[in-house]
């Protein structure tokens, strides 16, 4: 109970931080009018005449890439540049605790930003009647995805002391966990004689590759476990890292 309380005291915290300055409201509009534009513009949604979301939840995976490390690029560097860090690591919490209070507290705000894309939903709803369970596959399977993103920008966050730093290193991240299950990329590691094996072991570490099934309403608890995997590991890279700075 103790072990809740302090990463729900830790939660709050840092997802009331989010909303004390405009910056969360200015993520969101940008995070809305981006997926807008992308879904309906770029995609050309009404002239595809086809009542799914399928142009959605295959641009959103790139939205993410954009806006998930801009909002955890300060967890811990921001932290760690005005010294309260110190002052955080001295209450009585325990460091993972701190780390998994600031996690689901960017997870919270992003699945905000991911609940507030519902007119999209609306607007799918009136053209047509598209099918809502894997409309529900889709966004659980984006929900995953962002916390998955979210982890490694926690991650990311904790190596430096630079907002700066720690989102490129979030991009950069992301960006080769997307792209290692395209089919180009799998290829051109096939060419170099590389084992199949090790090219489909490659091929499924991919953010995407288990994003696609569940985006067109298939639910297989591997990609769900393949997603808590990928948020309980950068965590625990977090939390070593974290504590190596600690101890030096």
């Amino acid at each position: 109970m103790a072990k809740c309380k302090n990463v729900s005291t830790i939660f709050k915290r840092e997802f009331k931080s989010y909303f004390d300055s405009p910056v969360a409201y200015v993520f969101l509009v940008a995070f809305l009018v981006l997926v807008g534009f992308l879904t309906f513009g770029l995609s050309m949604f009404y002239e595809r005449r086809q009542a799914n979301l399928t142009p959605f939840f295959l641009l959103l995976p790139w939205v993410y890439l954009l806006l998930i490390p801009a909002s955890t690029m300060g967890l811990w560097a921001e932290e760690r540049r005005t010294g309260t860090i110190e002052l955080l690591l001295t209450l009585p919490i325990t460091l993972m605790e701190a780390l998994v209070g600031k996690f689901l507290a960017a997870w919270a705000f992003i699945g905000i930003a991911l609940g507030l894309t519902f007119p999209i939903v609306l607007t799918t709803l009136w053209l047509g009647s598209p099918d809502i369970g894997a409309i529900f596959c889709g966004y659980l399977g984006a929900f995953l995805l962002s916390g998955a993103c979210v982890a490694i920008g926690v991650f990311a966050s904790a190596l430096s002391r630079s907002q700066v730093i720690g989102f490129v290193i979030a991009l950069t991240i992301i960006l080769f966990m997307l792209m290692i299950g395209f089919d180009p990329v799998i290829n051109a590691i096939a060419q170099w004689g590389v084992p199949a094996s090790i090219v489909n072991g490659i091929a499924s570490c991919s953010l995407m590759q288990h994003f696609d099934a569940m985006r067109r309403g298939v639910i297989d608890f591997a990609d769900v476990g393949y997603y808590i995997g990928v948020m309980v590991f950068m965590l625990s890279a977090a939390h070593f890292v974290t504590d190596s700075r600690k101890a030096s």
